[in-house]
């Protein structure tokens, strides 16, 4: 006989109730997290996760039969979502605003299992962030954090600071909150500079070549993900790969050490929040603008 569903499971969300079906299907096998583990995860992640998805378009990937099922993206505000989960309008699509604990539980009942969010907010035409992604071209690359330190020592040089953090699956993203001021244009000219300098400084080890075929073992640097209504991975966002990795800011201490992106997981990031709390949202903005302008008074004219 077939395995009898076990029963939906009501969760309290002060005046509100989240129904829970199918609380014991398993959405990570290998780490043994079922639905109701899942859901109970994302409040204790929300204080840090919903921050960085609050107030901006948002992206979610749904996995309804667990990370080994079918797959697909979703902008759009489903018709049969609660009238506790608002909307945002743009260009047409229904954008999901992911602005509070039971808008971010009830996403995760429906499977949704990864959250990208946009550097800018709903109506702004400015980012209020700077990023940064570092791509190895191998799926194990034991130079990972070698290139995060030299990107941040960098930045060092130049006056900024930054949060580096996993990006959940292979590689790390540079993350700087900044004063809003450049523009998309202006800041993919930065992210260019740094680039550049960079794969020209450790050759053997960036490239900014972007096909794919043509990098061989070094490890990318893209500047160019970075564009209005561009969403790309929330800090504190859980991924859908093997182990119930989190895309997870890193102390510096922590790129010194070696860190990998397999040490933080869906199972061991509520303790790590608990400890160091938000390390992106404690990070002071950046004047970024204003070195912005002597960096691109150095480049040269086209």
């Amino acid at each position: 006989m077939p395995a009898t569903a076990s029963p939906p499971i009501t969760i309290k969300l002060g005046e509100l109730e989240l129904n829970v079906t199918h609380p014991d299907k398993l959405l990570w096998p290998d780490v043994g997290i079922t639905k109701l583990t899942y859901v109970r995860k994302l409040a204790e992640l929300a204080d840090s996760l919903l921050p960085h998805a609050s107030g901006r378009y948002l992206t979610t990937i749904r996995y309804p039969e667990g990370i080994q099922g079918i797959s697909f993206y979703q902008k759009n505000i489903p018709p049969n979502a609660p009238a506790y989960v608002p909307h945002s309008e743009n260009d047409g699509i229904r954008y999901i605003r992911l602005d509070s604990l039971p808008a971010l539980l009830w996403l995760g009942s429906q499977y949704a299992l990864e959250f990208h969010a946009s550097c800018e907010r709903i109506g702004e035409p400015l980012p209020d962030r700077w990023m940064l992604d570092i791509d190895p071209s191998l799926e194990e690359e034991p130079r990972l954090m070698e290139a995060v330190s030299l990107v941040l020592e960098l930045l060092d040089s130049l006056g900024l600071s930054a949060v580096p953090k996993t990006s959940g699956a292979t590689g790390v993203q540079i993350v700087m909150p900044i004063e809003p001021g450049p523009t998309y244009d202006e800041l993919r000219e930065f992210g260019k500079f740094v680039s550049e300098y960079l794969a020209a400084s450790h050759p053997k080890l960036f490239t900014v070549e972007r096909l794919k075929r043509n990098r061989g073992t070094l490890v990318y640097l893209d500047y160019l993900q970075f564009y209005p209504g561009r969403t790309l991975i929330a800090a504190y966002s859980p991924r859908a790969r093997p182990g119930a990795p989190v895309s997870a800011p890193l102390t510096r201490e922590e790129v010194r050490s070696n860190a990998h992106p397999r040490d933080f997981h869906l199972l061991n990031m509520p303790e790590r929040i608990r400890r160091l709390g938000d390390l992106i949202g404690q990070h002071p903005k950046q004047p970024l603008g204003q070195v912005l302008g002597q960096v691109l008074r150095m480049l040269p004219r086209r």
